[in-house]
């Protein structure tokens, strides 16, 4: 099984390098989705162009391929749900949920000449940062990548409501699946609530556990897309 890897804010594709071997030692294909703005230093790449890098895995997958969503990239992991409904055989959530249609993707700090920066340790503070020692944090610090404004700030377009058809898994890190279906029920993702086959799935750590639970990540990927995504 085709497994696609799309890192959320600050991240390049080479976040998922503990991952990807865990995946392929369970016998699937893992692809880290290089996004446009995130490692190749496009400074005006948009979420258009991120989204088009998303679209381009998803067809050049072999079957139906799963996309695995993380923090913000949730939203553009949906959004491949949304242009491929058909093509998808699922899509999993690593502490993220999707922005509804005309939202801002990821509107959450503050644009610095033309780009969001990694604002430090400080925001994430508690059960997001809470497993990560001081080697992990400088590891990711060190590799964070500014994102452009024009993909922060743009605005999520969905057209196609055969995207709630879709099997989603919602991974829940820092949060727990209780607490997970608490804010899908009270309306805070209104796209979670109208999926059809919604999994939420326990993970004990914090934001970040493709640097710090790789292998109970990829064995919870590979259990969600078995029997999902084979089928032509």
């Amino acid at each position: 099984m085709d497994i696609l890897l799309v890192a959320g804010l600050w991240l390049d594709a080479s976040a998922w390098d503990d991952v990807v071997p865990e995946l392929a030692a369970l016998g699937h294909r893992a692809v880290p989705v290089a996004l446009p703005g995130q490692g190749d230093g496009d400074g005006s790449a948009t979420l258009a162009d991120q989204r088009a890098a998303v679209l381009a895995a998803v067809d050049a997958a072999e079957r139906r391929p799963l996309v695995v969503g993380h923090s913000a990239a949730a939203t553009l992991a949906w959004l491949a749900a949304d242009a491929r409904p058909g093509k998808v055989g699922g899509v999993a959530l690593v502490g993220g949920f999707p922005a509804p249609d005309g939202r801002a993707y990821a509107d959450f700090f503050p644009v610095v000449d033309g780009v969001v920066p990694f604002p430090g340790w400080g925001p994430f503070e508690g059960p997001d940062a809470a497993d990560l020692d001081e080697r992990a944090r400088d590891r990711i610090a060190s590799a964070a990548v500014p994102v452009p404004e024009a993909v922060a700030r743009g605005v999520v377009r969905l057209t196609d409501e055969r995207r709630f058809d879709v099997p989603v898994a919602l991974v829940c890190p820092e949060f727990t699946p209780a607490q997970a279906r608490e804010w899908i029920a009270a309306g805070e993702s209104p796209e979670l609530a109208r999926v059809r086959r919604l999994t939420c799935v326990d993970l004990d750590s914090g934001h970040w556990p493709m640097a710090t639970r790789p292998r109970e990540l990829a064995r919870i990927l590979a259990e969600f897309g078995r029997g999902r995504c084979a089928t032509p």
